[in-house]
């Protein structure tokens, strides 16, 4: 008898389902853990889901909305360009995730792009009252034709300018230009290209002809924050005192909404020597919006090692390598 009931143990055991997890388990506990919050957890579940299904979109778009909650806007961008990229106008949704990743930047320009392209497209999609109020909290207005270009080449934008990015971050400065360069034959009004062109090509070595470029620049915009925060470096730099005076004071008295711009605005101040100035600035900053760039933790630590603060500064310098490895190939702040 004890034979004949191991032998029925035996049949129910083989006909048991084993349970193989699929991308679809993994993208619901990432879903799950992301209205929970626990972003890092999230992060690790719609990894496993792309991991499982490379092409699927839902995936990925899911994912670059993590890394959007966590300030990673670069991240999200290249995610969404990705998605566009493979799928085409499939996933409309990434139109208007793009735009408001964009207006987190304080790129507005292109914000507004992207939430059009969303109406144009979605109309009366699940975003088009949330693109609606960006646009109006971005006070769009309807003259921006002078530098308009056809959506289906903001692909290509986008990646350009996610590659300057990270070029111009690890000081890259060749690279960034030679970029930049193709970037202006084919966007040639594209305003923050300008300014990054001028920054690459000082810091390249022509550096006569980077401040020649921003001051054209800056007398056509003469409230033009990137103006202001070039020349005030370029100045600094090659030790134009009465110059440099100018812009610096004019950034002083300059408090922007937007991170991307607080945290130009703290590096050049930062750069430049006023040391008090940029740690009140750098404080002020929403972490999670600034954690993407280098340059948060490469400035700050200096600062606050130079403030007389050497355990911020090493939290901060460790927390950076961490994050964008290398950095520890450069010296450290108290070497600075």
């Amino acid at each position: 008898m004890q034979q004949v009931d191991n032998k029925n143990k035996l049949a129910k055991l083989n006909n048991v389902i084993p349970f193989i997890p699929d991308g679809d388990f993994y993208f619901a506990k990432g879903v799950e853990s992301f209205r929970k919050r626990k972003f890092d957890i999230a992060l690790k579940w719609l990894t496993k889901a792309v991991e499982s299904a490379p092409k699927n979109p839902l995936y990925q778009c899911q994912m670059s909305i993590i890394y959007t909650e966590t300030g990673a806007f670069h991240k999200a961008n290249q995610i969404l360009t990705n998605v566009l990229q493979a799928t085409g106008d499939q996933y409309v949704d990434c139109y208007y995730l793009l735009a408001n990743n964009y207006a987190h930047l304080g790129l507005l320009n292109d914000a507004k792009k992207f939430a059009v392209s969303y109406l144009d497209k979605e109309p009366n999609g699940d975003f088009s009252e949330d693109a609606k109020t960006l646009l109006q909290l971005i006070e769009i207005d309807d003259d921006f034709d002078d530098e308009d270009w056809d959506f289906e080449d903001e692909d290509e934008l986008l990646v350009f300018q996610e590659t300057v990015f990270h070029h111009l971050e690890n000081k890259e400065w060749d690279k960034a230009l030679t970029l930049l360069e193709e970037m202006l034959v084919l966007f040639p009004d594209h305003k923050t290209a300008q300014h990054e062109y001028a920054h690459a090509l000082f810091f390249s070595g022509k550096k006569e002809e980077a401040i020649q470029k921003e001051l054209e620049l800056v007398e056509a915009d003469p409230n033009n924050l990137f103006s202001h925060t070039n020349l005030a470096l370029f100045y600094y730099e090659i030790q134009s005192e009465q110059e440099y005076q100018l812009h610096i004071r004019a950034l002083l008295n300059i408090y922007p909404i937007h991170e991307q711009q607080k945290l130009r605005i703290a590096t050049t101040l930062a750069r430049t020597g006023y040391l008090e100035e940029a740690y009140a600035r750098f404080r002020m900053l929403d972490k999670a919006a600034v954690n993407s760039h280098i340059s948060y933790f490469r400035w700050y630590s200096m600062t606050a090692f130079r403030l007389g603060e050497p355990s911020k500064a090493l939290s901060l310098w460790e927390e950076g390598c961490r994050r964008f490895p290398k950095l520890s190939e450069e010296d450290g702040p108290w070497t600075s």
